[in-house]
């Protein structure tokens, strides 16, 4: 009995851990949070708003509905898109604005 119990403690845990790391791991293709001082952009999400242009690189305030976060873009790939709300702290509605990430400007040829 004790070793059942055991066993589904252990599986719960591993679980949670995973599904933690897949969800780090999800947002980490397309950057990381950063510090507001840092910002290189302020870009304020209109309601209404279907997309927003970035560069890679970029290091970018979002101000949606008077909540911030701050982000800076680091992808893997040289151009990317994905919805706003994938990178959006909990509790930010970003609703179903994409966000375009250009090439860094540095690496262009």
């Amino acid at each position: 009995m004790f070793n059942i119990i055991r066993t589904a403690i252990v599986a719960a845990a591993i679980a949670t851990t995973a599904g933690g790391a897949f969800a780090a791991s999800n947002t980490k293709e397309f950057g990381m949070a950063a510090n507001a001082d840092s910002a290189d952009r302020h870009v304020v999400i209109q309601p209404g708003a279907k997309w927003v242009n970035v560069n890679d690189g970029d290091t970018v305030e979002f101000n949606v509905e008077g909540k911030s976060f701050t982000w800076h873009f680091d992808t893997l790939h040289g151009e990317s898109a994905f919805e706003l709300s994938k990178i959006a702290p909990q509790g930010v509605d970003a609703g179903k604005v994409t966000v375009y990430v250009g090439a860094n400007p540095l690496y262009r040829g």
